[in-house]
């Protein structure tokens, strides 16, 4: 068994459901007492989200690859980053460590291939639904079309994960807020929706959307196991 290197914090409500899936699907692989071998490098998101918000990309680059090596220093032997937003710098981290860095949009393209999907919807960050690290991976390295918000429910989605998720905070009114959303997007051809923010699928379920949905905390968790038993 592989060691998966974790870089968490992002929030750490999110960072433990990726320990809680990882360990749980080992289990299930392996049986009897087997866990999975992990080591996390957990940032202090205040300092992250006053960066992010002050666009300060560079600082985070340098944040994210300290705690990238510091993870391959202690034995990692492949690196996830447990967030979204923050595959902003994965190329850069990637290039500054010796161990394979598995992309969260990489592996959510996997899973919309499998269910032969051509067009989805994209929640997230701003960041994440604005810019192009991350959808225009999943057009152009895997020919996926996506659709994003507009800017008032950009507003809200962004909002509410800041404000509430990565907080612990879920509300039956932001959950309402975020299905009349994903309502807008199906009505502009989505096939099914990317939960591309890692505290997302804490609010949004499959039981609440009509066409599939992807939850990247758990399809990411997925590929590191798989990666790590070589399965």
């Amino acid at each position: 068994m592989k060691t998966i290197g974790m870089i968490g914090g992002m929030s750490w409500e999110s960072s433990l459901e990726y320990y809680r899936l990882i360990n749980k699907m080992v289990k299930e692989e392996l049986g009897g007492l087997h866990s999975a071998k992990t080591l996390m490098y957990s940032v202090d998101f205040g300092e992250i989200e006053v960066l992010q918000h002050k666009e300060e990309w560079k600082k985070l680059t340098d944040i994210m690859i300290d705690a990238a090596r510091r993870l391959e220093k202690g034995g990692s032997e492949l690196l996830l980053i447990c967030t979204n937003t923050m595959h902003k710098m994965a190329d850069e981290v990637e290039a500054s460590i010796g161990i394979p860095l598995l992309h969260i949009a990489d592996a959510v393209a996997v899973s919309i291939k499998k269910q032969n999907l051509k067009k989805v919807g994209l929640l997230g960050t701003r960041f994440t639904m604005e810019q192009e690290f991350y959808k225009g991976r999943l057009n152009d390295l895997h020919g996926i079309e996506v659709v994003v918000p507009c800017d008032e429910d950009m507003d809200a989605v962004h909002n509410i994960i800041y404000n509430e998720l990565c907080q612990g905070a879920l509300t039956a009114e932001s959950r309402a807020r975020y299905l009349e959303i994903i309502e807008k997007l199906i009505a502009s051809g989505a096939e099914g929706i990317v939960l591309g923010c890692t505290e997302i699928p804490m609010l949004i379920k499959q039981e609440h959307v009509d066409v599939p949905v992807f939850d990247t905390t758990l399809i990411h968790a997925e590929a590191a196991v798989r990666e790590a038993l070589n399965t």
